[in-house]
């Protein structure tokens, strides 16, 4: 069961960017290990609606703009954030684990939006999404609903080591770090063997899922990185009832395209 180990809020803004909604910072973590985390908020109406971001990823990215934009044109209140090590909050992107992450989102859906909100996961997000369902359908408290893009559950275990060969993970259990090459960053990823090992206490394929509350996965079949087939895994371990997937053929990992924003903003609205 996950723990909330002591986040607390110590809010404040900053500046801002051109054009952005201010950030607020939220403190995460007990007071030997605090890490600020950069929330943007647009206020509004209805079921609040929560970006939970990807992999080495950030609020200011395609998908999440776009959303806030929808937000802004009709008025409701929407919820962006940078995990720690990710965008503009604190702390080594290498030093992160799923545990502080899903500390990072909790928190800060718990100050920001907790009535029933509407969380959307992209890649690690899904994961992400599914944990924090997981933990408040435990403790009585309902979502408003998800849509998950291309939801990596799991990723760490299924689609890092257990595809890794075995000179990759020689290296990690040698050096604790491997890196690896991406076409998301011009720097490689640095893999540590701590996310591995932490991920494996958040697994959630080997039992049904329960999340208590509609859920919308949008999969591209193209994706190179989380293979349609793990969307699929995914669905099967839903309640028939309320769950859905949409398989959009030639989609790749990020769907950012007009015609796969278009799809994410009707997916949203509908479930808002």
């Amino acid at each position: 069961m996950f723990q909330n180990r002591g986040a607390h809020a110590d809010v404040s803004t900053s500046g801002t960017f051109s054009g952005e909604l201010p950030v607020t910072t939220l403190t995460v973590g007990g007071a030997s290990a605090p890490r600020r985390i950069a929330v943007r908020i647009r206020e509004g109406e209805g079921p609040p609606v929560v970006w939970l971001g990807g992999f080495r990823s950030d609020m200011r990215a395609t998908k999440a703009a776009a959303l806030d934009a929808w937000a802004a044109e009709r008025g409701r209140r929407m919820v962006r954030f940078d995990y720690s090590g990710h965008g503009e909050s604190d702390g080594r992107f290498e030093d992160g684990t799923i545990s502080d992450w899903l500390a990072d989102a909790a928190t800060v859906i718990e100050r920001y939006a907790d009535e029933r909100p509407i969380l959307v996961g992209s890649s690690m997000g899904g994961w992400i999404a599914c944990l924090v369902a997981r933990e408040r359908a435990r403790r009585g408290q309902s979502l408003g609903g998800m849509v998950l893009i291309a939801p990596a559950l799991d990723f760490t275990e299924e689609l890092m080591w257990a595809s890794f060969p075995l000179e990759i993970r020689q290296t990690l259990e040698r050096d604790g770090v491997w890196y690896r090459p991406t076409d998301y960053a011009p720097k490689p990823d640095p893999i540590r063997m701590a996310l591995i090992e932490d991920g494996r206490h958040h697994l959630l394929l080997g039992e049904a899922l329960e999340p208590g509350c509609p859920v919308h996965i949008l999969q591209g079949m193209a994706d190179p990185d989380v293979p349609y087939g793990h969307a699929l895994r995914i669905l099967e371990r839903l309640p028939g009832s309320g769950s859905m997937l949409t398989l959009i053929k030639d989609g790749d990992h990020r769907l950012s395209r007009p015609q796969d924003i278009a799809l994410l903003v009707r997916s949203v609205e509908a479930m808002a």
